[in-house]
């Protein structure tokens, strides 16, 4: 079956599910087309990246020109509906976060993504996240494309629901994927019972090439931690902070690693600079998909005091690597994570709680240490495997409407 991909941004650092979830399709046999809206002046920060971009076809990459030709194009194969998604963006656009210019935009880039779709024969389209890039897709449906879906990830999409329009998306799409129970029941919501059954839980996957060579590494002697993800007010590292102030007040010798790069990093820095943390905080700016797992090698643990998240994949990745994790009980984690067996779970925002589970992964035994870090390895191979998750994702698309 020929698939096709849209994501706004591909291939991008913290989107490697993205990345495993498509070459996973492509083993079980599907042609998937990928379609992004930017980035293809980014420098790939390692060679899988690099591979994907150059199979990506890029939206913007043309500039305005392809996009006004594409849409003349369009008026003059399919008035009827190039209307039909005119009164739609009108729609969408009207009370929505973004201004309607930008709205506009959207269709111009469903129209140029509507010809790809026809000219390659695709029979279905799937997005990536509830925002503009759903919203391109469902523009793309009016204009006569193939059914379509998307994945809502979270926790933008549920944060601002009615403003990126996620009510009208759900209803017209053919199905919807969350990445969690919890995601699923958030969608949920913004629906009447009725479309209920078309929302599917298909969690982000993992390979074995990611957690195999290596994998054997234990982490009972290391006195690190690690945290990885993107600085930013949802990864709450700006309260990982103040812990690490607690533990250093109180004598424990340990070091920190933020692995990512983001908004909050100045901000982050002066905090450090602030707390005379600097000999114990390391900031390793972006680093490719090799580097953050040798990162999390070298860790005994995985901290994420996250305040709102999905379900985040570091977690799924540290585990797969015999990582224990210390993270907050919001959203999908619990599903995931159980306190006690695979790490700790503590209260989002409560620095005192963080900074006891801190201490207490620190003083632990090395063979608790690995006997979690077991527990978690056996717990995520279970529930997050590339392939058995892409096949649920397959057999939603191949599904006859309504089976």
């Amino acid at each position: 079956m020929k698939i096709a991909y849209l994501v706004n941004h591909y291939p991008a650092i913290s989107h490697s599910f993205i990345r495993r979830e498509i070459l996973a399709l492509e083993r079980l046999g599907h042609e998937i087309l990928r379609i992004s809206v930017r980035g293809w002046t980014d420098v790939p920060r390692g060679t899988e990246d690099r591979l994907e971009q150059t199979r990506t076809r890029y939206v913007l990459r043309g500039g305005a020109t392809p996009l006004l030709v594409a849409f003349l194009r369009i008026l003059a194969s399919n008035p009827a509906g190039l209307y039909r998604a005119i009164v739609l963006t009108l729609g969408v656009g009207r009370g929505a976060e973004r201004p309607l210019p930008v709205h506009l935009i959207y269709l111009l880039e469903a129209c140029q993504v509507a010809l790809w779709l026809r000219h390659e024969k695709v029979q279905h389209l799937h997005a990536h996240f509830g925002t503009n890039s759903a919203e391109v897709a469902m523009l793309v449906g009016e204009l006569g494309g193939p059914p379509w879906s998307f994945t809502a990830h979270g926790p933008e999409e549920f944060d601002k629901p009615k403003f990126i329009a996620l009510p009208e998306k759900i209803r017209r799409a053919r199905f919807v994927v969350a990445v969690s129970s919890f995601g699923r029941s958030q969608l949920y919501r913004y629906v009447s019972h009725v479309h209920w059954p078309k929302i599917a839980v298909v969690h982000c996957g993992l390979e074995p090439a990611f957690h195999e060579p290596g994998a054997e590494i234990t982490a009972g002697d290391q006195r690190r931690l690690v945290c990885v993800g993107r600085l930013c007010e949802q990864k709450g590292q700006l309260l990982l902070i103040e812990a690490a102030r607690l533990l250093t007040e109180r004598g424990i010798t340990f070091e920190l690693v933020l692995a990512g790069d983001g908004e909050m990093r100045g901000e982050i820095e002066t905090l450090i600079a602030k707390y005379g943390l600097a000999a114990v905080v390391r900031i390793t700016g972006w680093i490719s998909s090799d580097e953050v797992r040798n990162e999390l090698l070298a860790a005994r643990a995985l901290v994420l005091p996250s305040f709102a998240e999905g379900l985040p994949v570091v977690l799924m990745e540290a585990m797969a690597l015999r990582r224990p994790v210390i993270t907050t009980f919001v959203a999908g984690i619990p599903e995931l994570v159980e306190h006690g067996k695979h790490g700790w779970l503590v209260a989002a925002g409560d620095v005192e709680g963080l900074a006891a589970a801190m201490a207490e992964c620190l003083g632990a035994a090395p063979a608790a240490i690995t006997r979690m870090g077991e527990d978690a390895r056996q717990r995520v191979l279970q529930r997050h495997d590339a392939n058995k998750e892409a096949a649920k994702l397959a057999a939603l698309i191949e599904a006859r409407p309504g089976s």
